[in-house]
């Protein structure tokens, strides 16, 4: 009997982003009709509007939902390390994200080289947040281990990623 092998792993998002975790909470993710799991292939396009996501979880907890592209500018030299796309606080459980407090707009996927990895990490929040967060001064050299240490989130209560890669330019004659 082969062993299951968690995609999270493969795709190297534990190690690269986050560390081992169990995932205790649903998290569905769609653009438009595109519906999200670990690795699939979404292109630039159809991502340029925020995706629409709903959660699971208890109606009176609230989640932190952070996404990030760990390969940028390179998946051979990610020196950019990891360039936040969005960051969304207060997000009431079995709901909807975008109800939630909008701390860094959405910036879809822009890979100009490589197949990159996105990357939306859940958080539980231990309360709602006191305030409005500060956003990032500058997207690049984020962290995510290092925000949810901040913020004391501890460990990710849900994951998922997509893969994105430059899409040819269209060729007008």
């Amino acid at each position: 009997m082969a062993a299951k092998v968690d995609p999270l792993v493969v795709g190297r998002v534990i190690g690269d982003v986050v560390d081992m975790f169990v995932p205790s909470v649903t998290m569905s993710v769609h653009f438009g009709t595109k519906h999200v799991t670990n690795g699939c292939d979404i292109k630039p396009s159809i991502a340029t509007e925020p995706p629409k996501i709903t959660l699971g979880g208890q109606a009176t907890d609230f989640y932190t939902l952070v996404m990030t592209d760990p390969d940028a500018p390179s998946p051979s030299e990610p020196t950019m390390r990891e360039l936040v796309h969005w960051i969304v606080t207060d997000i009431p459980g079995c709901g909807n994200v975008a109800r939630g407090k909008e701390v860094l707009g959405y910036v879809g996927p822009r890979p100009p080289v490589g197949i990159h990895r996105y990357i939306l990490v859940l958080f539980q929040q231990k309360a709602p947040m006191p305030g409005m967060l500060q956003p990032p001064v500058v997207r690049s050299h984020f962290c995510t281990r290092l925000f949810a240490q901040q913020l004391d989130l501890g460990v990710p209560v849900a994951t998922v990623y997509f893969n994105a890669h430059k899409e040819p330019a269209n060729r007008k004659r």
